[in-house]
């Protein structure tokens, strides 16, 4: 008897080993299987400016895109490049495996992840992955970070910079928060976007991007005081911009703006209203950490006068506008 006892001890207790090596060799193997349009639903909340060139890029890769946007017309171009229109964030995640946001503001981030009806966590199964590509604010990625793996699935906090054209043109620069691991599976898929930072846990992304911002609100000043001295000086300020590009002043901003400043293209590569929030959020955050930033503290309150011009739809170019009020002066539109 205590033989017989012992014989099917043994028998469960291999069967355990093999249930559990089997479960194991099954996750090892799906994890080694490559992120690709075989074996990948992506969905993408969030058409516009950037969203929209981002998005269209993994639809002409041969992923199947699920996309979401509050006014559906926007998205409408993507539908005809052969996405899926789904009506809200919740029926996105429920026919993806990976979903991409990039939104407006913190509280549009939360309410398409986090709420719990119509959110998109709420339908993501376990495994699924949630990229947020907001500029946020850390701590709600971390707490994106942790309402996902209450529920068996991961997030990663990826913001970018490179403006309308590294959207356009699958150059941006991708900050990325979360497990290390998880960001390198989704590498097939920032492949198409543009260059992944790995910047460390979740939360990490969005500082890695704050900071991005914080050093571009300064350069935009410049850039702009550069030109208004310029053009007092009586130099031809394209020539002047031209003549700076090589130099030790030049820099991304001044590659991407200088021209529109000067032919007077003031529309919105990104939004003064966005750039506003981002660089509030800095300040926020330079609060909690008691440093004092007094450069991102002047450019937060430049951009803050577009805005009280009824400017905040215009791109951060618009920079401009302002110190042409200061100085009661204005550059001449040129066609160069």
């Amino acid at each position: 008897m205590q033989l017989h006892s012992s014989l099917l001890n043994l028998r469960s207790l291999h069967l355990r080993v093999r249930h559990s090596l089997t479960s194991t060799v099954r996750h090892f193997m799906a994890a080694a299987e490559l992120i690709s349009p075989s074996n990948t639903r992506v969905g993408w909340i969030g058409t516009g400016v950037m969203g929209h060139s981002m998005c269209a890029h993994l639809i002409r890769a041969g992923y199947t895109l699920t996309v979401f946007n509050r006014t559906a017309s926007k998205a409408q171009p993507l539908v005809a490049l052969g996405a899926h229109l789904a009506p809200s964030p919740h029926a996105v995640a429920a026919h993806s495996d990976v979903v991409f946001s990039i939104v407006g503001y913190p509280s549009d981030v939360r309410s398409v992840l986090l709420h719990p009806t119509s959110g998109a966590l709420a339908a993501l199964r376990p495994g699924g992955v949630l990229v947020d590509m907001t500029t946020s604010e850390p701590s709600l990625a971390v707490e994106i970070a942790a309402a996902a793996a209450a529920k068996g699935c991961h997030s990663v906090d990826a913001p970018v910079s490179g403006g309308d054209r590294g959207a356009k043109n699958g150059t941006l620069a991708i900050f990325a928060g979360g497990e290390e691991s998880t960001v390198k599976n989704l590498e097939p898929l920032f492949s198409h976007l543009g260059k992944v930072n790995y910047m460390g846990g979740s939360g990490k992304g969005q500082f890695a991007k704050l900071a991005n911002q914080v050093t571009i609100g300064s350069t935009m000043v410049g850039l702009v005081e550069g030109m208004m001295y310029a053009h007092k000086a009586g130099l031809d300020v394209g020539l002047y911009l031209e003549a700076i590009s090589t130099g030790a002043a030049g820099s991304k901003s001044l590659e991407l703006y200088g021209k529109r400043i000067l032919k007077r293209d003031l529309e919105a590569g990104f939004f003064v209203n966005h750039f506003v929030k981002d660089l509030g959020i800095c300040l926020k955050e330079c609060q909690n950490m008691g440093i004092a930033l007094p450069g991102l503290a002047l450019a937060q309150q430049l951009y803050l006068s577009l805005k009280a011009h009824g400017e905040g739809n215009l791109g951060t170019q618009a920079l401009i506008l302002v110190l042409e009020r200061l100085n009661n002066v204005s550059l001449a539109p040129s066609n160069a």
